[in-house]
This record gives structure tokens, C-alpha cells and sequence, in this order.
């Protein structure tokens, strides 16, 4: 089937055209045989580099109305409208943050690119544009198995589906072990297949030989280097490139070092690039890699030199990237040879093997469509364990995706929201639409019941739902809702604000540790040896504080964690360069800038609380000032 013969418009065939798209890969024939382009929901899950996206561009340039397309993280957003951007003559608008705005302006576009968490917080702000969406597109749906995002993605869903009932639903999934139920879910046919455009060979390497699945064995000398750097000199002597993935920023780092001895190649341009926008020895050792044609990759870096890496990689400049497992999460960076040298992490009490599909996630960034002949991907074993690794990994079928709505953290802000947006105004029509999630789905009559109750139980005693004569949210409720914060933190900083408006000393940080000290707010972890310099400034700064140090009630441990993630956040917001914020605790600049990106939109939250409180009667005048103030200087900070 040729995209001539598909209902398009002729300047999207011309466009597909220029780009080399003419023939359709069988998994987008299926697609279109499932009625894509005619408004039928429909589940792909197929490998990596399959042709997902572009049946989600034949769901949105076919569709009625305006599409959206939901993206679990933001720099897949960025890569998705930029994408997007180049079809001719249609208007994409993007939307990843201020979770309290409606956005409004998005209604004047073809196509939105979101993540869901900025869908969600747009149906609970009453945003006109998301019930004009005709079709909506939902990509990495497996990720519905996560933690957090995962019951985040299907209450979203099940109220696109409650707002526009007839809304053309497109899932793009990885090969998962129940992609069946997902699609009966979605009430949408399901395209299942394992056909990939490059053939992929996986296998495990162990002395000396890569073994792969259909059999063929290949000898790569160590030379007495490790084994990562000699499969990764191995490509690209072959060449091609290679991807490496790692446990650790730490072993990412440390090992496209050793790669840097390899002299692969050169890249001035992208080392110039990097060093110029460097602000810490991190962004400098990147370029110093880069100019040799390595680089590592991982959340710690800036954005803007992730994005240099990415594209320096896919444009061939950059031979080798050494990277932790986040850039596998759907960014497209393919490469020849995919090595997995770590293929455990640590879960909080030991290490444990990584899932099936992660690994497999990363085993399809394997070939290039068009300009590998092949592509490979292998699992790096310790002695004694290649037959371990061959059962676990090679040829076996990955996990299934089950629903994590089941609790009360999940469901505390998804029940909430539900009765503030005006989606029920009773328990039973709470548990009503609870049933039309996936979890519903799955558990068919499971009893979700009284966990429901524990979370009514708890919202009516913060005073955030009304329950005399059915369910109702109140004025906090409401505000709760609508600035997308957990009631729990909602709570803590209504608490927090009423002691710091009895604080004669309000500085940045009493503002930061309020925020910080809240379940939104991610934070630094504490070191035994930081302990004592911590503690000792908490008391010399106690002041300053919300909580008092010297008679500390609760997790004193614990909160020196929140207390060294405002003091972060205060030294970088009164000017501290990034090198000394990220000698000083241990962090990189991706971290910096993540965490007072959170920080800034906790502190408009607060603002919009300390309003609420000032309604109620109390002065938070001066807290108020601070809190803007301090959210501007956040602001301000570009990392």
C-alpha cells in the first residue's frame, strides 16, 4: 500500500513523499485496515522504529476535529512537536507545564502535544479545548503499568471518554504480554506484530563471544579491556554505532571516559557546542568526550545538552553513547548495536533484574531504518550467568500491564478531582467512573470500595469535600484540585502557612522548606557525612524555618533531606553558579533545573493557598511577597 492510496490530502502525500515514506510497513497497512483513517480506535503495538508514529499522524490529518497527542515526558513532547511542526499548512501547540492554566489558546491548533499530567490538570481547570479534541492519541500506553503516571494516564482516558464519548482513541504501545485487554479497554482493534523494519538479532555476550538467537556465535577480543568498551570499538570498527546502557551517572559518565582513549572519531563542532553552554565540570567532561565522538547521557545533564547529544548522534557525528536507561523511554536515538552492560538496579532494599520489557525497550533502539543493514543488541554477562541472562531475556515474552490505581496515594488527588470537575456528586458515581479505568477493567466487581472510603474519609476531614447530602467539593477542595498538588500537600502548606505568618523572619528558604516539605516535592538525599554540617545550620538558621530544630517532632533524618533541597534551592535562587550548587550537593545540572522547576510551580500553588488563607481572615501579607519573590528568582535561573 502506497501513501498515495491512503485518504490524504495531496500535500501530506507530497510531504511523506519527500521524506522517503511511500511504501507502508505491514504493522501501518494493518493500522489502516483497522480504520484509522476512518475514525476507528485502534491499539498498535508493535517493536521500536515500526511505524507507530506515523499511524498516529494518519489518525490526526484524517480526523474531524483536532487531535491530541499525550506523551509521558516532556523532552518526548519537544521531539513530537517538533516533528509535527513539519507537516505543511497544520498548526501544532504544545503543552507540558503551569498546571493551573487553561491554555485556552491551544483551541486555535490542529494538533496538541501534552503529557497527560498537563491533560488532566487541563479537564480539572474547565479547559474548553480538550472537549473539541476529535481524536486523541496516546503514545508509550504501557506505561499505564507505572507507578504515579500510570493511574494518572487512565483516569485522564476515562474521562476523555466520559467528556466525548465518540473521541477516535489511538494506543501506541511496545510488544507487552497483554496488549489484547489493553485494546478491549479502549473498545479499539488491535494491530499486533513483530515485524521491524531492520532485522534484530539479541543474544548475551560472555567470554569473549556475543551468542546470538538464531545461532550464530561471533568472537569479539576484550584485549584486555572491559567488555562494554570492546563491543562498543567492535561497531564501530564494523561502521556503525553504538549504544551502551548503564545502572549509574556515575558508570555513564566513567565509561564513555574510557571510551574517549578510543579515538572513534571526532566531533569539534558538537564539543564547541557543548563547551559553550557548559556550567559545571559535568558539561565540560561531556564535551571533552564529545570531541572524540563519545558522550554520556543522563537526567543529571541540562536539557539543552541532552538535546545536543541526541542530535549529534542521530545525525552520525557522535559514534558512541554511554546512557542510563531513561533514554530508552521513547526518545529516537537508534544505533547499530545496543549493548546492556547493567541489566540490575537497586530497588531500595538489594538489587533486582530489570523488567523484560525495559530491556527489550532498549534492545529496539537497534538499527537504523534505512541506513543499518541489521541491527544487534546483546546483554553483558558475568561469569556464570549467560544462561540465566538467555532465559530471561532472549525470546521471552515481556511482563503484562497492570493497573496501579489501587491505592490510596493514587486515588487521594484522582477522587478529588472527580468531584471537583463535576464528575460525580456520590460515592457510587466516584466508584462509577473508578470502574471505567483500567483497573476497572481488569477487576471487573474487584472491590475498590473501602479504600475509596479511607480517601472520602480523609478529604472531608482536611475539608476539601462536603458530604451532607451526597459529595460536593469545597472552596479548598476546589483550589485543591485546580492547582494539581496532592490534598496531602494541599494540607501541609495550608498548615505551614498559617506558622509562617507568625514568623518574624521570612527569607527564601522559610518559603522553600514549606514547599519542599510536601509529598509533590522531590528530594536531595542526605549523606552521613552531610549530616552534621546540616543539622548544624538548620539550628543556626532556625529562624527562618516553618518547623522547629531544637524540639523536631517526626523523622528528624528525613527532613534534613527537605532542609538540604531548600537550601539548594535558596543558594541557587539568590545567584550560586551551577558549579558550585553542584559540588556543593552532589547535584547535576538536569537536577537543578528540575527540581526548581517543581519548586516554582509548588510555590504558585502556595500563592494561590495563601490567597484562600487571606479570604479566610488570615494576614499572610508578608509571606505572600516572599513567595512571589523567591518564584521569581527560580524563574529567572536558566541552568
Amino acid at each position: 500500500m502506497d501513501v498515495a492510496d491512503l485518504p490524504l490530502a495531496d500535500r501530506f502525500v507530497d510531504h511523506f513523499h519527500a521524506k522517503g515514506v511511500e511504501e507502508l510497513y505491514p504493522p501501518q497497512v494493518e493500522a489502516v485496515e483497522a480504520g484509522v483513517c476512518e475514525g476507528g480506535r485502534v491499539l498498535a503495538a508493535v517493536p521500536t522504529a515500526s511505524g507507530k508514529t506515523f499511524v498516529a499522524q494518519l489518525a490526526m490529518l484524517t480526523s474531524d476535529g483536532p487531535a491530541l497527542y499525550v506523551v509521558p515526558l516532556r523532552a518526548l513532547a519537544t521531539e513530537k512537536y517538533d516533528e509535527f511542526c513539519e507537516l505543511p499548512d497544520v498548526s501544532v501547540g504544545i503543552s507540558t507545564g503551569d498546571f493551573d492554566a487553561t491554555d485556552e489558546d491551544l483551541a486555535e491548533h490542529d494538533i496538541v502535544v501534552a503529557t497527560s499530567e498537563k491533560v488532566d490538570s487541563a479537564i480539572r481547570n474547565g479547559a474548553a479545548w480538550v472537549e473539541a479534541i476529535d481524536c486523541a492519541v496516546v503514545d508509550e500506553i504501557h506505561l499505564l503499568d507505572a507507578d504515579g503516571r500510570g493511574p494518572t494516564l487512565e483516569v485522564t482516558i476515562a474521562k476523555l471518554r466520559r467528556l466525548t464519548p465518540d473521541i477516535q482513541l489511538v494506543g501506541l504501545s511496545a510488544t507487552v504480554g497483554n496488549a489484547e485487554e489493553i485494546a478491549d479497554w479502549l473498545d479499539a482493534e488491535l494491530v499486533h506484530s513483530t515485524w521491524r523494519p531492520v532485522d534484530l538479532k539479541t543474544g548475551v555476550y560472555a567470554e569473549e563471544t556475543i551468542s546470538f538467537d538464531d545461532g550464530e556465535e561471533r568472537d569479539v577480543d576484550t584485549g584486555g579491556d572491559p567488555a562494554a568498551v570492546a563491543l562498543a570499538r567492535d561497531a564501530v570498527e564494523d561502521g556503525g554505532q553504538c549504544l551502551v546502557f548503564v545502572s549509574s551517572r556515575r558508570a555513564a559518565q566513567g565509561l564513555a571516559t574510557d571510551l574517549v582513549d578510543e579515538w572513534f572519531d571526532s566531533a569539534p563542532e558538537v564539543a564547541e557546542e557543548l563547551r559553550v553552554s557548559a556550567a559545571t565540570d559535568t558539561g565540560m567532561e561531556l564535551a571533552r568526550c564529545a570531541a572524540n565522538a563519545v558522550a554520556f547521557h543522563h537526567a543529571g545533564l541540562s536539557a539543552e545538552h541532552r538535546r545536543l547529544v541526541e542530535t549529534a548522534f542521530r545525525d552520525r557525528e557522535l559514534k558512541v553513547i554511554v546512557a542510563t536507561p531513561t533514554l530508552a523511554a521513547g526518545v529516537n536515538v537508534p544505533a547499530r548495536r545496543v549493548v546492556v552492560r547493567d541489566h540490575e538496579r537497586y530497588d531500595g532494599s538489594g538489587m533486582e533484574p530489570l523488567p523484560v520489557l525495559e530491556v527489550h525497550q532498549m534492545f529496539g533502539r537497534a538499527g537504523r531504518p534505512h541506513l543499518d543493514p541489521y541491527g544487534e543488541a546483546m546483554l553483558v554477562a558475568r561469569d556464570g550467568e549467560a544462561d540465566t541472562l538467555r532465559e530471561r531475556y532472549i525470546g521471552a515474552d515481556p511482563e503484562r500491564v497492570t493497573s496501579k490505581l489501587h491505592s490510596e496515594v493514587s486515588l487521594r488527588t484522582h477522587v478529588l478531582s472527580t468531584v471537583a470537575s463535576g464528575f460525580a456528586d456520590s460515592r457510587a458515581a466516584v466508584l462509577e467512573l473508578l470502574d471505567e479505568t483500567f483497573y476497572g477493567h481488569q477487576r471487573p466487581g474487584s472491590d475498590l470500595e473501602a479504600v475509596v472510603d479511607d480517601v472520602l474519609d480523609y478529604l472531608e476531614s482536611a475539608g476539601m469535600l462536603d458530604r451532607t447530602g451526597g459529595l460536593r467539593a469545597t472552596k479548598l477542595g476546589s483550589l485543591v484540585s485546580r492547582v494539581y498538588v496532592d490534598p496531602v500537600t494541599g494540607a501541609s502548606v495550608i498548615d505551614a502557612l498559617g506558622r509562617a505568618a507568625d514568623n518574624p523572619r521570612l527569607t527564601p528558604l522559610t518559603v522553600l522548606e514549606l514547599v519542599c516539605d510536601t509529598t509533590d516535592m522531590p528530594e536531595l538525599y542526605t549523606r552521613n557525612d552531610e549530616a552534621g554540617r546540616l543539622t548544624d545550620e538548620a539550628m543556626r538558621r532556625e529562624s527562618e524555618l516553618t518547623k522547629s530544630v531544637m524540639d523536631f517532632d517526626g523523622d528528624f533524618q528525613a527532613w534534613l533531606d527537605v532542609f538540604k533541597t531548600a537550601k539548594m534551592l535558596s543558594d541557587w535562587s539568590e545567584g550560586a553558579d551551577a558549579d558550585t550548587v553542584a559540588e556543593r550537593y552532589g547535584v547535576g545540572p538536569g537536577d537543578v533545573r528540575r527540581i526548581a522547576e517543581r519548586a516554582a510551580w509548588l510555590l504558585t500553588a502556595t500563592e494561590s493557598l495563601a490567597e484562600y488563607i487571606a479570604d479566610e481572615g488570615t494576614d499572610v501579607t508578608r509571606v505572600a511577597r516572599v513567595i512571589r519573590e523567591t518564584r521569581e528568582s527560580l524563574v529567572e535561573r536558566d541552568v
